[in-house]
Formats: structure tokens, C-alpha cells, sequence
């Protein structure tokens, strides 16, 4: 890491996105496992392309849109709040600080 206090925010902001896209993919995951389906067919109940999830579970998507996400809950019939109420989500730092 660098001395230089702005290079160090930015450094550190990234690392904080990384833990929240970490968290997005290991929810996923784990409603997949609790549900009994593999990848695609999440996607298939969420009306995805099995590309769409596969990207944000192997990190070429790193900024999933909200949509995405309500559409595989709607898929795994859950709510956005079900979804995102998880001690991961909950002990994420704040972004902007």
C-alpha cells in the first residue's frame, strides 16, 4: 500500500466493494444450496439467461443491478429484504465514509 492518504481510500474503497460483491455471491450460493438448485437452474426459475447469474458468481459482473437480483428472488420466491437481512450483509462497512 501506498503512504499517499487519497491512494489509500480508493485502495480500501475497493476492498470494501469486494466484500459486497463477495457477500451478493455467497448469498446466492447458499440460498441455491437451501433450495436444492444448481446455477442454471436458478436462472431458469428467475427468467435469467444462465450467463447472467454465472457472471456474478464467477466476478466478470462486479456491479450486478438490483433487477438481477429481484429477479432471482422472485425466482426462489423470497423478498429483497429476505435476501439482503443476513449477518453479511448487515456487518458490511459503509462505503462512503
Amino acid at each position: 500500500m501506498t503512504s499517499d492518504p487519497i491512494n489509500m481510500r480508493e485502495e480500501n474503497k475497493k476492498v470494501r466493494v469486494m466484500d459486497t460483491i463477495q457477500a451478493v455471491k455467497n448469498r446466492i450460493l447458499r440460498l441455491c444450496e437451501e433450495h436444492g438448485l444448481t446455477i442454471n437452474a436458478l436462472a431458469t426459475l428467475s427468467a435469467l439467461p444462465p450467463s447472467s447469474v454465472k457472471n456474478i458468481l464467477y466476478g466478470k459482473s462486479q456491479n450486478p443491478k438490483l433487477l438481477t437480483i429481484k429477479m432471482i428472488c422472485d425466482g426462489l420466491g423470497i423478498t429483497l429484504g429476505e435476501f439482503f437481512n443476513t449477518s453479511e450483509f448487515n456487518n458490511l462497512e459503509q462505503e462512503v465514509k
